[in-house]
């Protein structure tokens, strides 16, 4: 049941998370778009039961510039330099956006927030979630496709949300796998096509040809691709492909090709140690503070539910979650909660509530919009925590919260979730191991609490019936939500402490 849990629970991250969500379905020169779930395999449908074919142009991206032709140099902190040339005989108005923002120095400072094995690394959002950026001229542009160039490894292309109409300033290079004849020929059944041309450059470079005709494709590695192929293996929350330590941009700067070696394929460099990466840039141990006890003095929140005769206390974190908890008090003590229900439960998972509309639908912060409080590696997803519900990111924070039940997790469940991905600290698999919780949460949504008392009376509301949306049958009320102090009571954490 747990692993059942955590794959869904990250297939849906990986489906809200994408920044990729077309890919193409190539029939006679034109292009079908539809949404692709990840990055290993595409799922369109063939669209039609005739033969599909592209057509045999040549592939542009390992042509080699001119002395003289303007190239982009990329320094990435700790890892080194990147340069590639650019098209704008295929892609002018692509390569004009990316050299115009380079210029302004718009990519200075800013790191790869997406980054998949075997895939490609994404930069190019100043806010560093996926869902920022803006082309040089403002809002988002059309880049178009050329079939010159495709997604061989090395190459360079800008992200959009559904369409090349939708190109701003973020950016992904492609590292892929290779791909051979009977690959193609599985590929063929899911309603692609690719020129012979294509195949041949897939066989020997390989890279990512689902995305051909999705994207634009605007550049190529033509040194430092060992450098991509780096940053590719570090370690990454499988939530949000998110690095767990920050590879930054320190520069992107427009220069001229002086006529240097090139070295297009992975095989010309050196070969280095991917597992070694990935250790160097795994999770950093911190010190858990869920079970941190409450200080005499210290703001609590006190729920009191309909028909239990017992308040639910709830230990709050405004040292991580500073923004979080001033939206949260303050709505409490407005009683903005008061007679409000929990609206979605699922067993041995979590219970849900803090929307007016009763739906999951509706909810509000006290700021002008949502609001991002981000997620602190100091509190996770044990059982007992309070956590904001979100939309997608932690930028979409309002009203919505939900309080942890959650199983204790196997030491080999722990290591299947290893296997998919998944990296624990050790303090982290101790607690969710010994008290449990849903641990595929954490950097996804912002704890701000944790139940010190009254976790019996979650745990007995995770019992009840409800609907096939998860909905309580029989309304689960809030009666009163009040911020108070903690005056001294027994702090009982965990659900054994209770009878």
């Amino acid at each position: 049941m747990m692993l059942r849990k955590f794959l869904a629970g990250v297939f849906c991250t990986v489906i809200a998370a994408s920044a990729f969500t077309s890919c193409s379905s190539q029939t006679s020169g034109s292009s079908d778009t539809a949404e692709v779930t990840t990055a290993a395999e595409p799922t369109t449908e063939a669209v039609t039961t005739q033969p599909l074919t592209a057509e045999n142009v040549d592939i542009a991206n390992f042509t080699a510039p001119e002395k003289g032709d303007t190239i982009i140099i990329m320094n990435v902190k700790d890892y080194g330099t990147v340069k590639f040339r650019l098209f704008p005989e295929y892609a002018d108005r692509g390569v004009e956006n990316f050299v115009e923002l380079a210029k302004k120095g718009y990519y200075d400072g800013l790191k790869f927030h997406r980054v998949i094995n075997d895939f490609m690394i994404q930069g190019g959002d100043p806010l560093g979630t996926g869902t920022g950026g803006e082309c040089v001229w403002g809002g988002k542009f059309d880049g178009g496709t050329d079939p010159h160039l495709i997604h061989a490894a090395g190459a360079v292309a800008y992200a959009n949300s559904g369409s090349t109409s939708t190109n701003g300033s973020q950016f992904y290079i492609v590292t892929g796998t290779t791909y051979t004849d009977e690959d193609f020929g599985e590929i063929a059944k899911k309603g692609f096509a690719f020129s012979d041309n294509a195949k041949e450059i897939y066989k020997k470079a390989g890279g990512a040809p689902w995305l051909d005709g999705g994207y634009t494709v605007f550049g190529q590695v033509i040194d430092g691709l060992d450098i991509v192929f780096k940053i590719q293996n570090v370690a990454t929350d499988p939530q949000n492909n998110m690095p767990y330590k920050d590879v930054i941009i320190d520069s992107i700067t427009v220069g001229e090709y002086d006529g240097e070696d090139i070295h297009w394929y992975i095989d010309e460099y050196e070969s280095f140690d991917p597992e070694e990466i990935k250790q160097a840039s795994a999770k950093e141990e911190v010190e858990i503070k869920n079970f941190t006890a409450p200080r005499e003095g210290e703001t609590i929140v006190s729920m009191k539910l309909k028909g239990y005769d017992r308040e639910v206390k709830i230990k709050l974190f405004p040292e991580y979650t500073e923004k979080g908890i001033e939206n949260f008090t303050t709505l409490a003590e407005r009683g903005y909660y008061d007679g409000l229900t929990f609206h979605r439960v699922i067993k041995d998972m979590l219970i849900e509530g803090g929307d007016p509309n009763g739906d999951g639908t509706g909810g509000e912060s006290i700021y002008e919009h949502g609001f991002d409080d981000s997620s602190d590696p100091h509190l996770i997803h044990v059982s007992g925590a309070v956590a904001y519900s979100n939309e997608g990111s932690t930028s979409t924070n309002g009203s919505r919260f939900f309080i942890v039940t959650g199983e204790k997790l196997s030491e080999d469940e722990a290591a299947e979730m290893e296997s998919y991905g998944y990296s624990f600290t050790k303090g982290e698999k101790e607690l969710y191991t010994e008290y449990g919780g849903i641990p595929w949460f954490d950097g996804s949504y912002t704890v701000f609490g944790q139940v010190f008392d009254g976790l019996d009376i979650i745990f007995d509301i995770q019992n009840c019936d409800v609907d096939d949306n998860g909905k309580p049958k029989k309304d689960v009320v809030i009666e009163k939500m009040t911020v108070t102090k903690y005056n001294g009571e027994d702090v009982r954490w965990h659900i054994s402490d209770y009878e």
